[in-house]
């Protein structure tokens, strides 16, 4: 178990990127706080020895997609509709509401998470296949085709 003042400098230096990676998976502020919650209590009780910080932040990454994930999968969540749905309405889930960022949460996840490590993050392709464990290959064609798509989604011509 980690020690109060350890645990309160990794949520203040990761809660930010925590939320984020969150918010692009489930698009929904409630359940990032729940989900944000979750991956910070299992850095409580996790006993890993990082051998720095970018070993802690890729941990943390790593840990987030999969509550993520594992949020999808929980039997409750993939039976019910949310309440928004029922009413028609929309959520506003960030306070810029950028329409790129909107175009970033609308692609398929494998698309996501590499185009959130790479342009939010500033993580390299070689960095993000070791953090995700994918291949390197994998990692430049998730990229490449995210572009694609997000180009598709705004109408540019150029560079996303």
């Amino acid at each position: 178990m980690r020690s109060e003042r350890e645990v309160n400098r990794a949520i203040e230096q990761y809660a930010d990127m925590v939320r984020r990676l969150c918010m692009i998976h489930l698009k929904n502020y409630h359940d990032t706080e729940d989900i944000f919650q979750i991956v910070f209590l299992k850095y409580v009780l996790s006993s890993v020895m990082f051998e720095n910080e970018e070993h802690e932040k890729a941990w943390l990454i790593r840990v987030t997609i999969n509550a993520c994930k594992d949020f999808f999968k929980d039997f409750f969540r993939s039976h019910t509709v949310p309440m928004e749905e029922l009413l028609g309405q929309t959520t506003e889930w960030t306070s810029d509401n950028s329409e790129v960022l909107e175009a970033v949460v609308s692609l398929p996840a494998k698309y996501r998470d590499v185009v959130y490590l790479y342009y939010y993050e500033g993580y390299s392709a070689v960095e993000i296949a070791r953090i995700l464990k994918k291949n390197q290959n994998t990692v430049y064609t998730l990229l490449t085709r995210s572009k694609q798509l997000l180009r598709e989604k705004l109408g540019g011509d150029g560079d996303a």
